[in-house]
């Protein structure tokens, strides 16, 4: 795993070439623009290498950016370069003595550090403090201002990345981030198209999944659907698949994390319709670029699409989301962040409607952002939350609400430690409607009212870790306490964390973590509003190691090797048990069990927003669980999991990709006993048939202008209509057609 570094970008502001003013006129020599305030982008987590990006810019007659863009496409740089420059401020540009537009170009590096930073200066200690103001000379505008800056790099943890613009471009993923997860190593499906995942053997319900670190219950819309986000508001997705930063707790597997895109005061926007749903997003800014207001949602028709050829059946989602910014100061800034979604199913019978799945989640996330001085960052944060499932087979709700308070301080000591901390606190009034014209005595409704009682949950933690830059070696210890009470019971999480990363040569990193984590008694799939509310067998427990080596290879390709090793202690992993649960109640029950997972992950890729880009991954793995004196193999153990994709410039704005997915069929579980001694699982059991699929995209893009586009898009997951099977039978096939239409301006 890598170790994070945070790193000096040198970000070199050249006013290069001043054209004639586009908006007006007058007499007089030209005063070009000066640069008063600017953000500075962070360099892309994953990326390597030193980059330059020219932007091209429109300063008005305010000294507002008013358009912005990269002289050529290079992603990820080029949109954080556009994305930062929209935000900057300058005096405008003066002829006459008059305030006319003026467009000039802009030169931004993004400049990797070497493994020993040099020692900053004054001067570079000066320019290092993004949020103060300052005049370059105007009168030498061909001159490049130097601004050293320092933003995040890959986390000790070393996540795979995925930002938006290179899953647009990756088939089966519909252009949805949280969709392309599946396709990383470490991550094994269990049942292709539908979002859950065991991750390093971990089950679907210790995967934790935040949003802007605003803890959510899942990321799709029910079946195949989407992501409970908009794809605009997603800057990039990260997987933790093991040890993850000592700020995410409370899970015991692995963490996927995304953060959203930063504000922008320029009013921008993109929308889609497809075959089964519409969505838009729109961002604009006010109070001279002060403030930001950003609203965006999708609606889903499948159910108006569904009535044709199942009359009786009903499925449908919706959510939404919203975000107001303000700066109150040049050092402080107040953000809103809401967001929410719906889902449900039912079906007809007799003409009586039933409510077969239904859910739904909100979040308000207030926060406030202080700069306390150069190297210092403080956030605090308040959230509520409501989250509401229907339980089938019950029937009746099950709900949550909760309000979350979090402060997260980050401080730059020197060149060689950063310290970060933070401190969280999370209540959860957990509640479940009575069960309707159901016999008290019902095993089923006992059952389920002793695992989802009616009570008050509240987690307290804290964190902290360093990051210590010792020549070649970068050093990542972190420490997280975590205190839960649920039903008068309490239990104490203490989970230590270590990374280490070695640049063995400039292209080569040798990685290493362990870290341990717990996680209180989990359901077997995240569901809003349903969870397991007892203590008494105390917390589930994860040793997490891993160890391997990257290299930044020729022609742009990066490459990885990692080996692996969980060891899992008092699971509550019922679907890692069984196959089936349902069959045998189990779905309310809480077994314990112990378990172990090792493996080797293989990760080769290129850029897929490059002319020709791909990627390839391999996970080979083992997963084991023992229950008494029984040891077998989990119920969803796929020893060979492989993904591949291919996506290339056809020219004219012509794109297209396939991607290939395999993966081992899963272990056969013996039949039920009735009531008699059951038979030992074997080690080396009986499998279903492997799984295969392929997914086709092509688009074709048209630029109407600067900053606006319109794409034509076919896209198909399971083209090749392939069935899976599961437990003897088949399943299928699960294919998802979309032909649709996508803009932005």
């Amino acid at each position: 795993m890598k170790l994070p570094r945070f790193a000096w970008y040198l970000v070199r502001v050249a006013l290069l070439l001043l054209a004639t003013t586009t908006l007006a006129r007058a007499d007089g020599e030209l005063t070009p623009p000066v640069l008063l305030t600017r953000a500075a982008p962070l360099y892309p987590a994953g990326a390597h290498g030193d980059v330059t990006i020219v932007v091209l810019l429109t300063v008005g007659a305010d000294g507002d950016v008013v358009d912005a863009a990269a002289s050529e496409p290079h992603e990820p740089f080029s949109g954080l370069a556009t994305s930062a420059a929209r935000s900057w401020r300058f005096t405008p540009a003066m002829r006459g003595g008059k305030p006319v537009a003026a467009r000039i170009r802009l030169e931004v590096a993004f400049r990797e550090p070497e493994p020993e930073p040099p020692p900053a200066s004054a001067d570079a200690g000066a320019a290092t403090d993004a949020g103060a103001p300052r005049t370059p000379d105007a009168s030498l505008p061909e001159a490049p201002e130097e601004v050293h800056v320092r933003g995040e790099r890959k986390e000790a943890s070393n996540p795979l990345s995925l930002s938006r613009a290179e899953v647009r471009q990756l088939p089966g993923a519909f252009g949805d981030p949280f969709r392309a997860i599946d396709a990383l190593p470490g991550v094994t499906p269990i049942v292709s198209g539908l979002p859950f995942f065991y991750v390093r053997g971990a089950p679907p319900g210790n995967t934790g999944y935040f949003i802007d670190q605003i803890r959510v219950p899942y990321l799709f819309h029910v079946g195949a659907g989407p992501s409970v986000i908009h794809p605009g508001l997603v800057e990039r997705v990260d997987l933790y698949q093991g040890s993850a930063p000592a700020r995410y707790g409370r899970y015991a597997g692995g963490i996927v994390a995304a953060e959203m895109v930063a504000p922008r005061a320029d009013l921008h926007g993109e929308g889609n319709v497809r075959l089964f749903d519409v969505g838009a997003l729109a961002e604009t800014g006010f109070a001279n670029g002060k403030g930001t207001a950003l609203i965006g949602g999708r609606y889903s028709y499948t159910a108006l699409i569904l009535s044709l050829v199942a009359p009786d059946t009903t499925l449908g989602y919706r959510d939404y989301q919203a975000r107001v910014s303000y700066d109150l100061t040049d050092k402080d800034r107040l953000t809103l962040v809401s967001f929410g979604s719906y889902d449900i199913v039912g079906q007809t019978t007799n003409g009586i409607y039933n409510v077969l799945f239904g859910s739904e989640f909100y979040r308000a996330d207030l926060r406030y952002d202080r700069k306390l001085g150069k190297d210092t960052t403080l956030r605090a944060a308040v959230t509520f939350g409501y989250d509401q499932s229907r339980i089938p087979d019950q029937p009746r709700n099950s709900r949550d609400t909760s309000l979350a308070a979090r402060v997260i301080l980050n401080h730059r000591q020197s060149a060689a430690l950063t310290l970060r901390g933070g401190a969280d606190i999370t209540g959860d009034d957990q509640r479940a409607d009575i069960r309707p014209y159901a016999d008290p005595e019902d095993p089923d409704t006992k059952r389920f009212n002793a695992l989802f009682p009616q009570r008050l949950d509240v987690n307290t933690g804290a964190w902290v870790d360093a990051v210590l830059k010792l020549g070649i070696w970068e050093l990542t210890p972190g420490l997280r306490f975590d205190l839960y009470t649920s039903g008068g019971a309490t239990a104490v999480g203490i989970d230590p964390r270590i990374a280490s990363r070695i640049a063995v040569h400039k292209h080569v990193r040798v990685v290493h973590t362990l870290g341990l984590a717990h996680q209180p008694p989990s359901f077997l799939i995240p569901v809003p509003g349903l969870a397991i509310g007892n203590l008494q067998g105390g917390l589930q427990e994860t040793i997490q190691s891993s160890a391997g080596v990257e290299a930044d290879l020729p022609l742009d390709f990066t490459g990885s090797l990692t080996a692996f090793e969980n060891i899992f202690n008092n699971m509550s992993d019922t679907l890692g048990v069984s196959q089936s649960p349902g069959n045998d109640a189990n779905s309310f029950r809480e077994p314990r069990s112990q378990g172990s997972a090792m493996g080797l992950e293989v990760y080769l890729r290129r850029k897929l927003t490059s002319r020709i880009g791909g990627y390839l991954s391999y996970t080979f793995s083992r997963s084991l669980r023992t229950v008494g004196n029984e040891r077998f193999l989990s119920a969803f153990d796929r020893p060979h999991v492989a993904n591949a994709a291919i996506s290339f410039d056809l020219g004219r704005n012509w794109r297209a990709g396939a991607r290939f997915t395999i993966y081992s069929g899963a272990p056969i579980t013996p039949p039920g006993s009735r009531g008699l001694i059951p038979p030992p699982r074997s080690l080396d059991p009986e499998r279903d048939p492997a799984f295969y699929r392929i997914d086709l995209r092509i688009e074709k893009k048209w630029n109407l202008r600067k900053n606006a586009w319109l794409a034509f898009v076919v896209e198909m997951m399971n083209v090749s209509l392939h069935k899976e099977t599961l437990l003897g039978r088949e399943i299928g096939p699960v294919s998802i057609p979309s032909i649709g239409l996508e803009g932005a301006l």
